[in-house]
Protein backbone atom coordinates (compact mmCIF):
# COMPACT_ATOMS: atom_id res chain seq x y z
CA UNK A 1 0.00 0.00 0.00
CA UNK A 2 1.62 3.11 -0.94
CA UNK A 3 1.56 5.77 1.77
CA UNK A 4 -1.11 8.97 1.17
CA UNK A 5 0.20 12.21 0.42
CA UNK A 6 0.10 14.56 3.50
CA UNK A 7 -2.25 16.84 2.05
CA UNK A 8 -4.76 14.47 2.66
CA UNK A 9 -5.13 14.26 5.96
CA UNK A 10 -5.77 16.57 8.48
CA UNK A 11 -5.78 16.64 12.30
CA UNK A 12 -8.66 15.78 14.57
CA UNK A 13 -8.41 16.13 18.29
CA UNK A 14 -10.98 15.45 21.16
CA UNK A 15 -11.25 15.91 24.98
CA UNK A 16 -14.12 14.46 27.07
CA UNK A 17 -14.24 15.07 30.60
CA UNK A 18 -17.20 13.76 32.87
CA UNK A 19 -19.31 16.04 35.26
CA UNK A 20 -18.58 17.22 38.61
CA UNK A 21 -17.16 14.10 39.87
CA UNK A 22 -13.58 14.48 37.63
CA UNK A 23 -14.41 10.47 37.27
CA UNK A 24 -13.07 10.37 33.61
CA UNK A 25 -11.46 12.12 31.09
CA UNK A 26 -11.43 10.70 27.34
CA UNK A 27 -8.91 11.80 25.10
CA UNK A 28 -9.02 10.92 21.37
CA UNK A 29 -6.18 12.03 18.80
CA UNK A 30 -6.14 10.82 15.32
CA UNK A 31 -6.06 12.04 11.73
CA UNK A 32 -8.65 12.32 9.17
CA UNK A 33 -7.64 10.95 5.68
CA UNK A 34 -9.84 12.41 3.02
CA UNK A 35 -10.77 10.04 0.06
CA UNK A 36 -10.53 11.34 -3.49
CA UNK A 37 -14.16 9.24 -3.57
CA UNK A 38 -17.19 11.38 -3.04
CA UNK A 39 -18.72 10.90 0.21
CA UNK A 40 -16.03 8.55 1.55
CA UNK A 41 -13.69 8.87 4.39
CA UNK A 42 -11.51 6.79 6.98
CA UNK A 43 -10.98 8.11 10.68
CA UNK A 44 -7.71 7.08 11.99
CA UNK A 45 -8.39 7.44 15.95
CA UNK A 46 -6.19 6.76 18.97
CA UNK A 47 -7.98 6.54 22.20
CA UNK A 48 -6.32 6.73 25.55
CA UNK A 49 -8.84 6.65 29.10
CA UNK A 50 -7.70 8.51 31.51
CA UNK A 51 -9.07 6.93 34.82
CA UNK A 52 -8.63 10.16 36.94
CA UNK A 53 -8.08 9.86 41.05
CA UNK A 54 -11.60 8.51 42.20
CA UNK A 55 -11.20 8.07 45.70
CA UNK A 56 -10.91 10.93 48.63
CA UNK A 57 -11.36 11.01 52.26
CA UNK A 58 -13.89 12.79 54.15
CA UNK A 59 -13.74 14.41 57.98
CA UNK A 60 -16.45 15.56 59.68
CA UNK A 61 -14.80 16.93 62.71
CA UNK A 62 -17.61 18.09 65.71
CA UNK A 63 -17.00 18.68 69.31
CA UNK A 64 -17.46 15.14 70.68
CA UNK A 65 -16.35 12.84 67.68
CA UNK A 66 -14.22 12.98 64.36
CA UNK A 67 -16.11 10.76 62.05
CA UNK A 68 -13.68 10.06 58.81
CA UNK A 69 -14.62 7.90 55.72
CA UNK A 70 -12.62 7.15 52.04
CA UNK A 71 -15.46 7.74 49.42
CA UNK A 72 -15.09 6.70 45.97
CA UNK A 73 -17.27 8.46 43.79
CA UNK A 74 -18.97 5.97 42.15
CA UNK A 75 -19.15 3.41 44.97
CA UNK A 76 -19.94 5.70 48.01
CA UNK A 77 -18.45 4.87 51.37
CA UNK A 78 -16.07 1.86 51.11
CA UNK A 79 -14.57 2.46 54.77
CA UNK A 80 -15.85 4.81 57.99
CA UNK A 81 -14.22 5.12 61.19
CA UNK A 82 -15.38 7.23 63.82
CA UNK A 83 -13.28 8.46 67.58
CA UNK A 84 -14.01 10.53 70.26
CA UNK A 85 -12.71 14.29 69.77
CA UNK A 86 -11.50 14.92 73.40
CA UNK A 87 -11.15 18.52 72.62
CA UNK A 88 -10.53 19.62 76.16
CA UNK A 89 -7.09 18.08 75.78
CA UNK A 90 -5.76 20.77 73.08
CA UNK A 91 -5.70 21.55 69.43
CA UNK A 92 -2.14 19.25 68.71
CA UNK A 93 -3.99 16.86 70.18
CA UNK A 94 -7.04 17.10 68.26
CA UNK A 95 -5.14 16.68 65.18
CA UNK A 96 -2.88 14.12 66.09
CA UNK A 97 -5.89 11.84 66.84
CA UNK A 98 -7.10 12.87 63.33
CA UNK A 99 -4.10 11.73 61.81
CA UNK A 100 -4.44 8.72 63.53
CA UNK A 101 -7.41 8.54 62.12
CA UNK A 102 -6.49 8.74 58.62
CA UNK A 103 -3.72 6.16 58.73
CA UNK A 104 -6.24 3.63 60.30
CA UNK A 105 -8.39 4.01 57.20
CA UNK A 106 -5.06 3.86 54.92
CA UNK A 107 -4.49 0.25 56.56
CA UNK A 108 -8.12 -0.71 55.69
CA UNK A 109 -8.04 -0.02 52.05
CA UNK A 110 -5.54 0.38 49.15
CA UNK A 111 -7.42 3.23 47.63
CA UNK A 112 -5.26 6.18 46.94
CA UNK A 113 -6.94 9.50 47.84
CA UNK A 114 -6.62 12.35 46.33
CA UNK A 115 -6.38 14.18 49.56
CA UNK A 116 -8.67 15.52 52.40
CA UNK A 117 -11.81 17.21 52.75
CA UNK A 118 -12.78 18.21 56.28
CA UNK A 119 -15.95 20.05 57.66
CA UNK A 120 -15.19 22.04 60.84
CA UNK A 121 -17.75 23.41 63.03
CA UNK A 122 -16.74 27.07 62.89
CA UNK A 123 -16.38 29.94 60.31
CA UNK A 124 -14.07 28.95 57.25
CA UNK A 125 -11.81 31.73 54.93
CA UNK A 126 -12.17 31.82 50.89
CA UNK A 127 -8.94 29.90 50.96
CA UNK A 128 -10.13 27.03 53.33
CA UNK A 129 -7.26 26.93 54.71
CA UNK A 130 -8.73 28.78 58.41
CA UNK A 131 -11.15 28.05 60.60
CA UNK A 132 -12.19 30.90 63.37
CA UNK A 133 -15.00 30.83 65.92
CA UNK A 134 -15.24 27.43 66.85
CA UNK A 135 -17.11 27.10 70.49
CA UNK A 136 -17.57 23.36 70.27
CA UNK A 137 -13.96 23.01 70.46
CA UNK A 138 -13.39 26.13 72.02
CA UNK A 139 -11.09 26.98 69.67
CA UNK A 140 -11.04 30.94 68.29
CA UNK A 141 -8.77 30.22 65.42
CA UNK A 142 -7.27 27.20 63.60
CA UNK A 143 -5.03 26.93 60.25
CA UNK A 144 -6.83 23.47 60.44
CA UNK A 145 -5.94 22.28 56.75
CA UNK A 146 -2.15 22.79 56.96
CA UNK A 147 -1.92 21.01 60.36
CA UNK A 148 -3.61 17.98 58.74
CA UNK A 149 -1.62 18.37 55.25
CA UNK A 150 1.91 18.70 57.94
CA UNK A 151 0.70 15.39 59.76
CA UNK A 152 -0.74 13.25 57.24
CA UNK A 153 1.10 14.34 53.95
CA UNK A 154 -1.93 14.94 51.87
CA UNK A 155 -3.08 17.82 51.07
CA UNK A 156 -6.32 19.25 52.66
CA UNK A 157 -9.26 21.58 52.12
CA UNK A 158 -11.74 22.47 54.37
CA UNK A 159 -15.08 24.04 55.09
CA UNK A 160 -18.07 24.53 57.24
CA UNK A 161 -19.34 21.47 58.28
CA UNK A 162 -23.14 22.60 57.37
CA UNK A 163 -22.06 23.82 53.90
CA UNK A 164 -20.34 19.70 53.66
CA UNK A 165 -23.14 18.23 54.50
CA UNK A 166 -25.04 20.41 51.59
CA UNK A 167 -22.66 19.40 49.37
CA UNK A 168 -22.75 15.84 49.94
CA UNK A 169 -26.98 16.01 49.04
CA UNK A 170 -26.43 18.12 46.22
CA UNK A 171 -23.80 15.41 45.23
CA UNK A 172 -25.17 12.09 46.51
CA UNK A 173 -28.85 12.65 48.21
CA UNK A 174 -31.86 13.83 47.38
CA UNK A 175 -30.46 17.28 46.35
CA UNK A 176 -29.11 15.74 43.01
CA UNK A 177 -31.86 16.37 41.00
CA UNK A 178 -31.56 20.66 42.20
CA UNK A 179 -28.69 23.08 40.81
CA UNK A 180 -29.56 25.22 43.42
CA UNK A 181 -31.12 23.89 47.36
CA UNK A 182 -30.91 25.09 50.99
CA UNK A 183 -29.80 22.71 53.52
CA UNK A 184 -30.63 23.27 56.96
CA UNK A 185 -28.67 20.69 59.68
CA UNK A 186 -31.05 20.50 62.74
CA UNK A 187 -29.20 18.73 65.59
CA UNK A 188 -27.55 20.57 68.75
CA UNK A 189 -27.32 23.73 66.72
CA UNK A 190 -28.77 24.99 63.77
CA UNK A 191 -26.80 25.15 60.62
CA UNK A 192 -27.39 25.82 56.86
CA UNK A 193 -25.55 25.65 53.44
CA UNK A 194 -26.75 26.96 50.37
CA UNK A 195 -26.44 25.09 46.63
CA UNK A 196 -26.20 27.46 43.97
CA UNK A 197 -26.20 26.32 40.31
CA UNK A 198 -24.76 23.66 41.82
CA UNK A 199 -22.02 25.15 43.73
CA UNK A 200 -21.86 26.29 47.47
CA UNK A 201 -22.41 29.88 48.07
CA UNK A 202 -19.86 31.23 50.36
CA UNK A 203 -20.52 35.00 50.06
CA UNK A 204 -17.66 37.23 50.27
CA UNK A 205 -15.04 35.61 52.69
CA UNK A 206 -16.53 32.21 53.01
CA UNK A 207 -18.45 32.58 56.33
CA UNK A 208 -21.95 32.56 54.39
CA UNK A 209 -25.08 30.41 55.48
CA UNK A 210 -24.88 30.92 59.16
CA UNK A 211 -29.01 30.12 58.80
CA UNK A 212 -29.56 29.26 62.00
CA UNK A 213 -28.16 33.00 63.52
CA UNK A 214 -31.40 34.48 61.24
CA UNK A 215 -33.96 36.38 63.54
CA UNK A 216 -37.52 35.86 63.25
CA UNK A 217 -38.11 36.79 67.19
CA UNK A 218 -36.12 39.95 68.48
CA UNK A 219 -37.92 39.29 71.78
CA UNK A 220 -36.96 35.54 71.85
CA UNK A 221 -34.69 33.30 73.93
CA UNK A 222 -31.00 33.20 73.77
CA UNK A 223 -28.80 30.04 72.13
CA UNK A 224 -25.22 30.28 70.55
CA UNK A 225 -26.38 33.93 68.74
CA UNK A 226 -25.07 37.07 70.07
CA UNK A 227 -28.96 38.16 69.95
CA UNK A 228 -31.96 37.18 70.69
CA UNK A 229 -34.65 35.27 68.59
CA UNK A 230 -32.55 33.45 66.32
CA UNK A 231 -34.20 30.00 64.64
CA UNK A 232 -31.82 28.11 66.49
CA UNK A 233 -32.99 28.96 69.47
CA UNK A 234 -36.32 27.15 68.64
CA UNK A 235 -34.91 24.31 66.76
CA UNK A 236 -31.84 23.57 68.41
CA UNK A 237 -31.76 19.87 70.06
CA UNK A 238 -30.91 21.59 73.86
CA UNK A 239 -32.91 24.44 72.90
CA UNK A 240 -35.93 23.08 71.71
CA UNK A 241 -35.93 20.75 74.89
CA UNK A 242 -35.56 23.79 77.46
CA UNK A 243 -38.70 25.63 75.22
CA UNK A 244 -40.78 21.51 75.47
CA UNK A 245 -39.95 21.57 79.13
CA UNK A 246 -40.86 24.71 80.03
CA UNK A 247 -44.47 23.75 78.19
CA UNK A 248 -44.67 20.15 79.93
CA UNK A 249 -44.23 21.14 83.47
CA UNK A 250 -47.58 23.45 82.98
CA UNK A 251 -49.25 19.84 82.34
CA UNK A 252 -48.30 17.44 85.64
CA UNK A 253 -51.46 15.09 84.18
CA UNK A 254 -49.40 14.38 80.96
CA UNK A 255 -47.59 11.48 80.49
CA UNK A 256 -44.46 13.65 79.31
CA UNK A 257 -44.53 15.36 82.68
CA UNK A 258 -44.58 12.41 84.60
CA UNK A 259 -41.77 10.56 82.86
CA UNK A 260 -39.96 13.78 83.14
CA UNK A 261 -40.50 15.26 86.70
CA UNK A 262 -37.14 14.10 88.04
CA UNK A 263 -34.81 15.32 85.32
CA UNK A 264 -35.94 17.15 82.31
CA UNK A 265 -32.37 17.40 81.26
CA UNK A 266 -33.09 13.71 79.57
CA UNK A 267 -35.60 15.23 77.71
CA UNK A 268 -34.80 14.75 74.12
CA UNK A 269 -36.51 15.76 70.69
CA UNK A 270 -36.92 11.90 70.13
CA UNK A 271 -39.16 11.82 73.31
CA UNK A 272 -41.56 14.51 72.03
CA UNK A 273 -41.84 12.59 68.46
CA UNK A 274 -42.37 9.08 69.86
CA UNK A 275 -45.17 10.62 72.34
CA UNK A 276 -47.38 12.43 68.77
CA UNK A 277 -46.93 9.22 67.11
CA UNK A 278 -48.96 7.36 70.20
CA UNK A 279 -51.67 10.55 69.97
CA UNK A 280 -50.12 12.55 73.20
CA UNK A 281 -51.48 16.04 72.11
CA UNK A 282 -48.81 18.22 74.09
CA UNK A 283 -46.36 16.35 72.13
CA UNK A 284 -47.96 17.02 68.77
CA UNK A 285 -48.60 20.91 70.01
CA UNK A 286 -44.83 21.46 71.27
CA UNK A 287 -43.44 19.91 67.49
CA UNK A 288 -46.44 21.91 65.62
CA UNK A 289 -45.34 25.25 67.35
CA UNK A 290 -41.34 24.36 66.41
CA UNK A 291 -42.38 23.65 62.83
CA UNK A 292 -43.96 26.78 62.49
CA UNK A 293 -41.09 28.68 63.88
CA UNK A 294 -38.78 27.05 61.00
CA UNK A 295 -41.34 28.07 58.42
CA UNK A 296 -41.17 31.55 59.17
CA UNK A 297 -37.04 31.15 59.10
CA UNK A 298 -37.84 29.52 55.58
CA UNK A 299 -39.85 31.95 54.40
CA UNK A 300 -37.41 34.32 55.28
CA UNK A 301 -34.10 32.43 52.99
CA UNK A 302 -36.40 31.96 50.27
CA UNK A 303 -37.66 35.43 49.69
CA UNK A 304 -33.92 36.35 50.16
CA UNK A 305 -32.42 34.21 47.69
CA UNK A 306 -35.28 33.13 45.25
CA UNK A 307 -34.00 28.71 46.46
CA UNK A 308 -37.43 26.96 46.35
CA UNK A 309 -36.19 23.51 47.70
CA UNK A 310 -35.52 22.91 51.38
CA UNK A 311 -33.70 20.49 52.63
CA UNK A 312 -33.78 19.75 56.62
CA UNK A 313 -31.14 16.76 58.13
CA UNK A 314 -30.10 15.92 61.61
CA UNK A 315 -31.30 14.53 64.67
CA UNK A 316 -34.09 16.74 65.57
CA UNK A 317 -35.51 16.69 61.31
CA UNK A 318 -36.02 13.51 62.36
CA UNK A 319 -39.77 14.42 63.81
CA UNK A 320 -41.17 13.98 60.98
CA UNK A 321 -44.20 14.93 59.29
CA UNK A 322 -45.21 16.16 63.24
CA UNK A 323 -42.52 19.01 62.28
CA UNK A 324 -42.27 19.78 58.61
CA UNK A 325 -45.88 19.55 57.83
CA UNK A 326 -46.46 22.71 60.08
CA UNK A 327 -43.10 24.05 58.79
CA UNK A 328 -44.76 23.50 55.30
CA UNK A 329 -48.35 25.32 55.99
CA UNK A 330 -46.38 28.71 57.52
CA UNK A 331 -44.10 28.96 54.30
CA UNK A 332 -47.66 28.84 52.06
CA UNK A 333 -49.53 30.78 54.19
CA UNK A 334 -46.78 33.87 54.73
CA UNK A 335 -44.31 33.40 51.56
CA UNK A 336 -45.34 35.69 48.67
CA UNK A 337 -47.16 33.59 45.81
CA UNK A 338 -45.16 34.29 42.94
CA UNK A 339 -42.50 31.83 45.40
CA UNK A 340 -44.83 28.96 45.93
CA UNK A 341 -43.97 27.28 42.17
CA UNK A 342 -41.54 24.74 42.62
CA UNK A 343 -41.21 24.87 46.38
CA UNK A 344 -40.99 21.82 48.79
CA UNK A 345 -39.26 20.61 51.90
CA UNK A 346 -37.47 17.39 51.85
CA UNK A 347 -35.55 14.91 54.53
CA UNK A 348 -32.17 13.95 53.62
CA UNK A 349 -31.93 10.24 54.47
CA UNK A 350 -28.13 10.48 54.56
CA UNK A 351 -28.06 12.01 57.72
CA UNK A 352 -24.27 12.22 59.53
CA UNK A 353 -23.00 10.71 56.20
CA UNK A 354 -24.12 13.92 53.94
CA UNK A 355 -21.37 15.95 55.62
CA UNK A 356 -18.52 12.80 54.63
CA UNK A 357 -19.78 13.17 51.57
CA UNK A 358 -19.86 16.27 51.15
CA UNK A 359 -16.55 16.78 52.29
CA UNK A 360 -14.47 14.04 50.20
CA UNK A 361 -16.35 15.55 46.55
CA UNK A 362 -14.78 19.32 48.11
CA UNK A 363 -11.25 17.51 48.27
CA UNK A 364 -12.19 15.64 44.66
CA UNK A 365 -13.13 19.03 43.28
CA UNK A 366 -10.74 21.34 44.13
CA UNK A 367 -7.43 19.61 45.14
Amino acid sequence: MRPCRQSHFSYLEFACRSDHRKVLTVVVSGMFRRNRTPGASILLVELELRITDMTSIGIDLGGTNIKAAVVDQNKGILEKLSVTTEAEKGKEHVFDRINSVVERLMEKTDADPKGIGMGVPGMVDLARKVVRNCPNLGWEIAYAADEVEKRTGLSCIIDNDANLAALGSSRFGVGREFDSLIMLTLGTGVGGGIILNRKLYRGTTGAASELGHVIINFNGPYSNSNTRGSIEAYLGQRFLSRLAAEVIRQHPDNPLYKKFQNDFSKLEPVDLYEEAEDGNELGIHILHEAGEKLGYAIVNYIHVLDIRKIIVSGGVAQAGSWLVEPARETVLKYMMPPFHDGFDILYEPLGNDAALYGASSLALEHL
